[in-house]
């Protein structure tokens, strides 16, 4: 099956740190990063999907952030 997460954060290192991390275990980029700018606390936000084959059948109550 195919496994698909949008991953999130601030404009900083600690989302390269959360992107690097997904590599790592095997989830493959899916797609350019977004950026987009959050009026509410006036920063840039980072946006990367991902995604990973892996073996099994989908079920809604998956926790992606296992694999």
């Amino acid at each position: 099956m195919k496994l698909y997460r949008f991953l999130t954060g601030p404009d900083d290192s600690s989302f390269c740190h959360k992107v690097t991390v997904a590599l790592n275990k095997g989830w493959l980029l899916h797609g350019p990063p977004t950026y987009a700018y959050d009026v509410e606390t006036r920063t840039m936000r980072c946006g990367q999907a991902v995604y990973k084959e892996v073996d099994g059948e989908y079920r809604p109550d998956i926790k992606l952030g296992e694999y």
